[in-house]
């Protein structure tokens, strides 16, 4: 059920969510006060790195009628694409590197590779998940507008074809992520609240989107010759494995079991420290070696993102172990499991709720009942096994 408030959902006193509040402001403070050379080597690297492994990709497609050059160019330009969206566009555009004074890394000048425009994807993603993350009704990556993923939200009979509205989510995420900042629920109700907005963003994306796909599909396709039509069909599997693998890194860190939801009343006088509350409360880490944090754009680490969303990525692993410690001082729960588990909770989650509540409620019933008599059934050869030695 969604929480409306927070102290009470945590056992905390006014006095325990202001001293957190005060412990997650410390490690803000120290974390910018070291900013330095390091952190700079870093993105810097990454971005290097990045476009290196894009040339690569490129370059072997020029040999795309080859199929292994085929192959390492799709993989190349996936890993590329990934690198570029996750690990840098992502966190670029979230300010973190604001602080270097670059202006070709700099939240207000980066331009992603990707169709959604970096200008709305600010407006979506910065302000309104981060700032109201997990409210019901002000929050819209909680369903992305198209799937429910509480019990709290109503259902509907349209809701029944969410494995499917899902799977052409994952598919195409980088265009579900384009329409992202429209008012998509305005218009299914034919009640856009703002329709001369609604224009300008629509075509702000449309010519984000002939910009992208002319590229991907026209212009890269054409540089190789005769290989038009292998280049473009690797072009189109590099951009599926960047949605499909950005889509399975973000849906981890918002939707497993445990990533609690809230309502508008929790907003009312919120402090700080319920802001850090709900940051914690609300999202999910999950495990891995540090390539598959850089991969993910270190959103294995969506705790501590959600928490200090502007604050260097690479030093998300050190914040960490200090969030751990704070959980650990409040009794509050530290949600991280293994990648496919908080996946898979995931999807688990998105299936079972396309039925309406009390189907879902029957099924966990009976998911629950049979998990009983498994368990029963397993202890019963040793109880008999007691009575043969007993004998």
């Amino acid at each position: 059920m969604a929480i409306s408030d927070i102290k009470e959902f945590a056992h905390l006193t006014e006095a325990d969510v202001e001293a957190l509040g005060e412990e997650f402001d410390a490690i803000r403070r120290d974390v910018e006060a070291s900013r330095g050379a390091a952190d700079e080597e870093y993105i810097r690297g990454i971005i290097k790195t990045q476009r290196r492994i894009e040339i690569a990709g490129r370059a072997a497609l020029f040999g795309s009628v080859v199929p292994p050059l085929w192959m390492a160019g799709a993989a190349l330009l996936g890993v590329a694409k990934i690198l570029e969206n996750m690990e840098i566009g992502h966190n670029v555009m979230h300010g973190q590197w604001d602080w270097m004074n670059d202006p070709e890394i700099h939240s207000a000048t980066w331009e992603w590779d990707n169709v959604c425009p970096a200008e709305q994807w600010k407006h979506s993603h910065n302000y309104l998940h981060h700032t109201y993350t997990n409210v019901l009704g002000k929050d819209k990556d909680v369903g992305y507008e198209i799937l429910r993923v509480t019990s709290d939200q109503k259902w509907h009979p349209v809701n029944l074809g969410q494995p499917v509205f899902n799977t052409l989510l994952m598919l195409l995420f980088q265009h579900g992520v384009a329409i992202h900042d429209l008012d998509i629920e305005g218009l299914l109700r034919r009640d856009i609240q703002d329709p001369e907005e609604f224009k300008a963003k629509l075509e702000q994306v449309g010519r984000k989107m002939r910009k992208q796909m002319g590229k991907d599909y026209i212009l890269f396709p054409l540089l190789t010759g005769p290989f038009f039509l292998t280049t473009l069909t690797a072009n189109m599997t590099a951009n599926l494995i960047r949605n499909v693998w950005s889509y399975a890194i973000i849906f981890c860190g918002h939707f497993p079991d445990g990533a609690e939801v809230f309502t508008e009343e929790q907003l009312e006088n919120e402090t700080q420290g319920e802001w850090y509350l709900r940051q914690l409360l609300g999202s999910a880490n999950f495990t891995g070696n540090r390539l598959m944090h850089v991969m993910s754009g270190s959103l294995g680490y969506q705790i501590e993102h959600h928490l200090f969303p502007d604050l260097p990525s690479n030093r998300y692993p050190e914040i960490a172990e200090r969030v751990k410690e704070i959980c650990a001082k409040y009794d509050l729960p530290y949600n991280i499991g293994p990648f496919p588990k908080q996946f898979w909770k995931s999807i688990r989650t998105i299936w079972r709720l396309a039925l309406p509540n009390k189907k879902f409620a029957a099924e966990q019933a009976a998911h629950e009942s049979e998990g009983l008599r498994r368990e029963n059934a397993s202890s019963t050869p040793s109880a008999e096994a007691d009575v043969r030695v007993a004998a």
